[in-house]
Parts: structure tokens; sequence; C-alpha cells
């Protein structure tokens, strides 16, 4: 037997197949273009980058090979996707917390429905991560669109519907619609969702663990897949790779080396606060606290694309410059900042410039501040109630060659377990299709942990003393951050 996993990622999407017992016989990865038509607007094309990205990966895994036994798919999310009666998209996809268009409806909804009331039926307040907010910014900005509109897809439903034709969307990821689902009934918040989206026909519900539908014959005969093949509900890529990592019991926490930085952490309960986002669970009945931060990896290759040089020189001359960045400090706010600043109009910035710092010490701050940025958010989970000294479970692609993970472990003070396979998104896909249909339990036996990084003690006085200026630094610059982003939308303009 053998399960298909697809993964949609922002700047690219990966596959793989597994055998039942997690041995990964092939994998694939595509680029794609993420588009950015105007400040603080992120976008895909589902047709081009998601549909395109799904059967050039079926193609290249399947080449030779006999077809899966059950698929399993993730992918960006929350996003905005709206689609005619057949699935059709009528716009390009509004992304995630990196798309901060809807900023006003953020404020408006805030108001009619009130953040206290926000947070205790929905868990989370509402920020540019929010589904709900760019509803309506799409039915006041894009009436056309909105009127057309029957389905309301995500990337991994986007799938799954072209797979199935089944109209259905995860319980965690309909979590993170706010403030359209109510997080302790597990359910659509009827009333709010007519509100913010008058008319809308909503996806039926589902847990990424349960069987959605199966292949048709029309989506076999183009992706290579057999008709009658099962095919799960899909969820968020962070959380299909949390599942990856064996992230499962309370306290469990998935920090993710991505284009952006995620962390998963699993709580035994919803565990609100304002400046994080309680969500439910990959399984039935589970509830997680999630924080994310706006860019990470993508500053690593803003460095790489300003100096023209590459990931792995950037990196070799970083890991000879010390703990410290030799007296610079970088707040990594470079498309604003979601949790736990919530700052659309956040900005990036470096403190304590010289001529006499060059690219390595550049990329170095980069590395910390991002760090830093993991502190902080470790500290708001801390906040909510979660434990003063969480199991970190370390993935994605900004875990190669180990300096940026010994960088977190160091700054944070806490060791990170890293799997075997940090592939991530696509492979809990695969683990998931394949507990779908009975064939694994205990994704811990697929992927085990390879190695632990552990903290350096001998720096963790001069990252205290850095974190207490990096927690400083950005009240000390917002105005002038706010300012700045109001001057470049101008410019835009």
């Amino acid at each position: 037997m053998t399960f298909l996993g697809v993964d949609i990622g922002t700047s690219s999407s990966k596959g793989v197949l597994a055998g039942a017992d997690g041995t990964v016989v092939a994998r694939a990865e595509v680029e794609h273009v993420t588009s950015t038509p105007r400040p603080g607007r992120v976008e895909h094309d589902a047709e081009d980058v998601w549909w395109t990205d799904f059967t050039t990966l079926c193609r290249e895994l399947l080449d030779g090979r006999e077809p899966p036994d059950a698929v399993g798919v993730s992918g960006i999310g929350p996003v905005l996707l709206p689609a005619d009666a057949d699935g059709r998209p009528l716009r390009p996809a509004i992304l995630y917390g990196v798309d901060t268009r809807a900023t006003a409806e953020i404020a408006a909804l805030t108001d009619e429905l009130g953040a206290a009331e926000i947070l205790r039926r929905g868990g989370t307040p509402l920020s540019s991560q929010a589904v709900g907010p760019k509803w309506r910014w799409l039915r006041d900005h894009e009436p056309h669109v909105y009127d057309a509109t029957r389905l309301f897809l995500m990337a991994s439903s986007f799938l799954v519907h072209r797979l199935t034709g089944e109209y259905v969307l995860d319980h965690h990821s309909a979590s993170q619609c706010d403030p359209m689902y109510d997080l302790e009934a597990a359910d659509w918040a009827h009333d709010w969702a007519e509100l913010v989206a008058p008319g809308l026909v909503l996806p039926r519900l589902a847990w990424p663990t349960e069987v959605a539908g199966t292949v048709t014959a029309e989506a076999a005969a183009t992706t290579g897949l057999r008709a009658g093949t099962p095919v799960t509900a899909g969820t968020v890529d962070a959380w299909a790779e949390s599942v990856s990592a064996g992230v499962r019991d309370p306290g469990d926490t998935m920090v993710m080396y991505g284009t952006t930085m995620f962390l998963v952490q699993v709580t035994p309960a919803p565990a609100r606060h304002e400046n994080l986002w309680a969500t439910r669970g990959v399984a039935p009945g589970s509830f997680t606290t999630a924080a994310g931060m706006a860019t990470s990896g993508a500053i690593t290759a803003w460095l790489r694309d300003l100096t023209g040089r590459g990931y792995d020189e950037l990196v070799a001359a970083a890991a000879e410059v010390p703990a410290g960045s030799r007296g610079l400090l970088l707040l990594p706010y470079f498309a604003g900042e979601r949790t736990p600043v919530f700052d659309p109009d956040a900005r990036g910035v470096v403190v304590g410039l010289t001529t006499a710092h060059g690219r390595a010490e550049l990329y170095r701050a980069a590395l910390e501040g991002i760090a830093h940025g993991v502190r902080h958010n470790l500290e708001a989970f801390a906040d909510a109630g979660g434990p003063a000294s969480p199991r970190l479970v370390a993935v994605g692609g900004g875990t190669r060659g180990g300096l940026w993970t010994r960088i977190v472990s160091d700054v944070a003070g806490l060791a990170q377990d890293v799997p075997a396979d940090t592939t991530g998104a696509a492979l809990g896909d695969a683990f998931l299709a394949a507990a779908a249909v009975g064939a694994a339990d205990d994704v811990r036996a697929w992927n085990p942990i390879a190695e632990t990084v552990e903290p350096d003690p001998a720096h963790r006085e001069l990252h205290d003393a850095f974190h207490r200026h990096y927690r400083a630094l950005y009240g000390a610059t917002a105005d002038t951050a706010h300012f700045l982003a109001e001057q470049q939308r101008r410019a835009d303009r």
C-alpha cells in the first residue's frame, strides 16, 4: 500500500508517496509565483498554482508507480477563494495573514460584535489572519465577484472539491474563519456568518482524519489517480506539518521554519489569548493554540537576493559571527506582523549598523531577530496557560544546516527535537490518508526524532539582554513605522 500527500505552500508545493510503514518512496517539489499586486495584497491563482502544482506532482510521483491507496492534501491557510457552483475560481485567492487589505473591515466587525465576545465565541481576536473581514472586503469592494460566488474554498478544500466534487471544509480551517465559527460548539456560527457573508452557503464540516470523498473519473483522467481512491478532508499546511512531527500531546509545540515562521501548540482545552489564535486541532475534539510571524524565511531570501550570495555561503559566513551579531538587532516585521503584535503596519528595523558590518552580520542578525520573535510568541503561549518549558519540535526547510535551529534554541533557552524527515506537511498528509483508511495510527513510528538541539548556556545572558531590547524596540519605533507604511501606500497609489 502507498499513500499520497500533497501540500500547497506559499512559494512552492511538495508531494510525497509513502509506504504503509512511513517509508518515503518518492518526493517532489515545484516552485510557483505568489502575486503581490499591491502592498498588503498577497494572492494565488488557484488554477495556475494549486491545481497545476497538484497535477504536476502527481505525474512526477506516480511515474512508473502504482497509484496510491488514499490521498491527503493540505495548503496555506486560512485563505479565501470565491468560486462558482462548479468550483471555478472567480478571482485569485486572498491569502492568509500576510494579506492585510481588510484592516478597515477588521475594525468595523470588532466594533459591531465586540472584541470580548469575538474572543469568547471564536477563540481569536480579528486580525489579518481572519477570513471573515476578507469576506466583507470582497462584498464591499468587488460586489460583482461576491454576487457570483457559490462556493467558499481554501487551498486544501479546492483540491478536495476538484478531486471528489465534495464541498467540505475541515474543522481546523473553519476555526480560522473568525468570526464565522463557534469554537466550543465545533460548528459554524451561523448568525455571525450570515452577518459577515450574507447568502453564502457554507461547506459541510469534517475532521482532517476523515475521508471526504473519492476521486472522480474526470479527476482520475487528469491526475493519474485511480477513480474511487479515498481523499481526506484536508487541512491547513501548518497543522498537517504538526502531524508529521508527532505533535499531538498537550504542551507539544511545533516550530515550523519556512517562508513564514509558524508555531502550533496542543492544548487540553481552548486557550483564549488576545495575541494568539485558539483553534480546533486535527484530531476530533482536539484544540491548539497557534502563532505566526509574517516573515522569516522571506527575509533570508531577501538578503540572498540583495547580496547576490547563495544560502550556503551566507549561512557559513553567519556561523563565524559571534552571538549578538557584533551589536546588531533586527526587528523582523518586513511585512507587518501577525502574532503577538497584530500590526499590519509594523515594519522591519535594523539597529546598530556601522560601516564595519557586512552581509555576514546582517544575515546572522536576521536569524537572531526571527529567533527573538519565536521567543516572544512562546512567552505569549505561556501567558495563555501553556507550559513554561514546552516540548519543541522543529520542522521545515529552515532546519537544514542546523545554524538557524541552534540560534532559536539559544535565544529561547529551550531544546528542540528534530524529526528524521522534515519534509513536513506533505508527509503529514500521507499519514492522515493512511490513518483515514485504517492503515496507520502513530506517526511517530513513521517519523522518529533524529536529533535534539540543546541551547548553549554560555549565550543565555547575552540573549536575555538582547531580548529585553527586542521587546522594547517595537514600541519605540511603532509610530515611525506606521508613518512610513502610510508613505509606502501613497507612493503605490
